[in-house]
């Protein structure tokens, strides 16, 4: 998918601190003294325009987000939804989670989503997976032990590929859905992705994965 660039969107962002965190490393250790709080931390990497994160910020006021996006063009739309909202819980981050590592200490998350992640399906680009065995490492190094990844996509074969890839880390998986939005599973917020590829009737995947304790 092509992305639409809009001009001045990093400038638009640096408006806004309180919400787009600038310079993240800083608080690497002390996200905690950030949120004035000492709430449990989930985070989504590749958070897109946000309505995922606004919707579990609003559910679970009692836990803090931080949504990482790369493309401040995408982002931007994120923090259009948020900027009128009084959602102290919610953070988020221009930033790419390759470097994951320099804002996270190790146990400072318990939580980490990845929702429609782009599938790279060809295989000389496997290492580019939000789900690739080297992703993983870096997630386990900044979760709690025992911490959990929530995945959902709509693409089958990164569904199939990713339960390979947390069995094959030594993961135990979760009520694994093949099909979400007929599941009855509870609570469920949808992303903008979801929401169009559910209404065109498309099968949601969905798994939640454990690191070893």
């Amino acid at each position: 998918m092509r992305l639409r660039n809009i001009p001045g969107a990093k400038d638009e962002l640096k408006q806004y601190p309180t919400i787009v965190v600038q310079d993240p490393s800083q608080y690497k250790g002390s996200w905690n003294k950030l949120f004035n709080n000492d709430n449990p931390i989930h985070v989504e990497v590749g958070t897109g325009k946000g309505q995922f994160l606004v919707g579990m910020s609003e559910l679970h006021p009692d836990v803090n987000f931080i949504g990482i996006e790369k493309y401040d063009s995408v982002l931007l739309r994120a923090l259009e939804q948020v900027k009128e909202l009084d959602r102290p819980n919610l953070k988020f981050l221009n930033e790419d989670v390759e470097d994951i590592l320099n804002f996270f200490q190790k146990g400072e998350i318990e939580r980490l989503f990845i929702n429609f992640t782009d599938p790279w399906p060809k295989n000389r680009h496997e290492k580019r997976r939000l789900t690739y065995k080297g992703f993983l490492e870096m997630y386990e190094q900044v979760l709690v032990d025992g911490g959990e990844i929530h995945f959902k996509t709509d693409n089958q074969g990164l569904f199939e590929y990713s339960l390979e890839s947390f069995a094959g880390y030594g993961m135990t998986l979760h009520n694994v859905s093949l099909d979400l939005h007929r599941s009855g599973i509870k609570g469920n917020v949808m992303t903008e992705y979801e929401r169009k590829f559910s209404s065109k009737g498309m099968r949601i995947y969905r798994c939640e994965s454990k690191f070893r304790s």
